[in-house]
């Protein structure tokens, strides 16, 4: 990578790190993931994320190992309800399995060889009791035994190790206030912890890149109701003990409940984690309680990015060049379109022409990443909503190399002669753009 590069992957992540910093998020790493090639460098990335000063909440599952302990002792267990029924012979080799999984993950986290990412991180990892649990019981005539459910979160105790510095490290086991220790899904571990402590996010790692459709196509967002749809059908189709079913049992539980973002990526694809947070298209599937893209009107606070937006379209002569200065001035005749993750990806502007009851349409841009989305005719609808309230009857745009978007939004060509003389006056006849006007 260029120095060139690097720079510009700096800015450009540069929103994210300070959207992030001060946050609470509950990272779940499957059993699988932890056994994964890659799970070294997810723990690097954790490291990175906690270094940025993101507060980490770290749960992980222990399922592979589990069974493995259970072939090697030649016990069989079962599910029912996609809860393992745990006696005390299968109870020995969960604490056996879940204990050495976290012994491997506080090993990777206390790396810190020179040449190594994790050289200078110093991570203080802490654990404790701070799950409290109570046995599932007995349902429809079916001992569940050993398998227990989360009774209470000491959110307290967590949130004051949080605040002290420490990445809190979760484990799959909960113990009651008699001593007793339960087996617990990781998955309603860390959404139930997400819940308790209002966790910005919550990430689910796991061997699946993220949610897909049912012709196998990652699905990049889904708001609440998208989830719920999906949870029916993946209940269907795939079955009760599903990981798909409990991924997506899990995110919706926890949009439900108050945790506005979670984010499913894979274990396999190196940097995944980083991939999905730190950039707009991200690489798993990101789900909220609404995935809608706000449309607002533009504020002082967003010049840069309508800077960052029209630079590259004023480059190529798309857009006639507008300084910071003029931006600053005529900044309230902004609306812009803020994507869920806080990223500026549209911006429209509307002045009023003179005294008229005309309009023009100027300096309209769409991130290039989100082109063919609706955005800008949805940013257009907003426009065309405000010059209505403004009393504007009818709106001119001019256009070089867009007059087909036009077109399909409903202009129609006008002559030069159709503008107010005031804005006819203002015409630049080297750029040689096109006139187009809409009744509103």
């Amino acid at each position: 990578m260029t120095t060139t590069n690097y720079v510009q992957f700096f800015r450009e992540t540069s929103p994210y790190i300070h959207a992030h910093r001060g946050k609470t998020f509950v990272i779940a790493v499957s059993g699988d993931a932890t056994s994964h090639a890659n799970f070294q460098s997810i723990v690097h990335d954790i490291a990175l994320l906690q270094s940025l000063g993101v507060h980490i909440v770290m749960v992980h599952g222990a399922r592979p190992q589990i069974e493995q302990r259970l072939q090697q002792a030649g016990i069989e267990t079962v599910f029912r309800e996609q809860v393992r029924i745990t006696d005390g012979a299968a109870m020995q080799c969960v604490k056996e399995a879940v204990g050495a999984t976290r012994f491997q993950i506080e090993a990777a986290l206390s790396m810190g060889l020179p040449n190594s990412p994790m050289h200078g991180a110093r991570i203080r990892v802490i654990g404790g009791n701070f799950i409290t649990a109570k046995p599932v019981g007995v349902r429809d005539g079916i001992d569940f035994q050993r398998a227990g459910e989360i009774r209470r979160i000491d959110r307290k105790a967590i949130q004051a190790q949080l605040e002290g510095g420490a990445l809190v490290l979760i484990s799959s086991i909960g113990f009651s206030p008699t001593g007793e220790a339960f087996n617990l899904a990781y998955q309603d571990v860390a959404t139930q912890t997400a819940i308790a402590l209002k966790a910005e996010k919550l990430v689910l790692i796991t061997e699946a890149s993220g949610l897909s459709d049912r012709d196998n196509n990652l699905l990049r967002n889904l708001s609440l109701p998208e989830v719920a749809d999906l949870l029916s059908t993946v209940k269907k189709e795939s079955g009760a003990e599903s990981q798909r079913y409990l991924l997506t049992g899990s995110a919706y539980q926890a949009c439900r409940n108050g945790v506005e973002r979670v984010h499913i990526v894979g274990c396999n694809d190196d940097g995944a984690l980083l991939q999905e947070l730190f950039t707009r298209e991200g690489c798993g599937t990101l789900i909220m309680k609404d995935h809608s893209e706000v449309i607002r009107p533009a504020s002082i606070d967003d010049v840069g990015g309508i800077l960052d937006l029209i630079s590259p379209l004023e480059q190529k002569g798309i857009l006639v060049k507008r300084s910071r200065e003029l931006l600053e001035t005529e900044i309230s005749r902004f609306m812009v379109v803020v994507h869920p993750e806080g990223t500026l990806i549209g911006c429209a502007a509307l002045y009023q022409i003179g005294d008229s009851n005309t309009g023009e349409l100027a300096c309209v841009a769409t991130h290039p990443e989100f082109h063919n989305q609706g955005i800008a005719s949805r940013l257009l609808a907003a426009i065309e909503k405000n010059a209505a309230e403004m009393a504007i009857k009818k709106l001119f745009v001019l256009t070089t190399q867009t007059a087909h978007w036009f077109r399909e939004q409903g202009f129609v060509e006008a002559a030069l002669t159709d503008l107010p003389a005031e804005r006819q006056s203002l015409y630049n006849y080297q750029r040689q753009s096109r006139i187009f006007s809409k009744e509103l």
